[in-house]
């Protein structure tokens, strides 16, 4: 990292931003083609849980390629200076690489799903086993975790 003075490297700060961020973002490759996607997620024992339709581009380059990347951030605006090339955000953000699978049992896809829906304030469900069939419910396990930060 260059700015090393804006380094997380703390893995609990990191985490607080994680757990609070509404919207994570992952970055797939199609061969030489990248692909970003803004996703709802969960965060539990170092994976990001991620829910899905059984079919679409997203679930089509996991199934070619599972390594992707995760950004995740939050940012409360602008730092405004007299000089407009001075002008800073004020911000956290956590840039992840990871291993996808698809979970594929009834009972950890409902784990899954509800670690989903407590990210959000949710309450945990019972989830009818038709409904799990329908849906895709992706993990992806992280294994590498890097954090930036200005004005916090």
């Amino acid at each position: 990292m260059r700015r090393k003075d804006r380094e997380i490297t703390d893995r609990s700060e990191m985490e607080q931003v994680i757990l609070s961020s509404p919207v994570c973002r992952i970055g797939l490759a199609d061969g030489a083609t990248p692909y970003i996607v803004p996703v709802c997620f969960g965060y539990q024992d170092g994976a990001i849980y991620v829910h899905s339709a059984m079919e679409g581009l997203k679930v089509d380059i996991l199934r070619k390629n599972p390594r992707c990347c995760v950004e995740i951030d939050e940012s409360e605006g602008a730092i405004q200076s007299d000089n407009p090339c001075s002008w800073e955000m004020r911000y956290r953000s956590i840039i992840c690489t990871g291993t996808a699978a698809f979970v594929e049992g009834p009972v950890e896809k409902a784990q899954a799903l509800n670690c989903i829906l407590e990210h959000y304030g949710g309450e945990p469900q019972k989830f009818p086993e038709s409904s799990l069939e329908k849906v895709c419910v992706i993990r992806i396990a992280i294994e590498t975790m890097t954090g930036k930060k200005h004005g916090y």
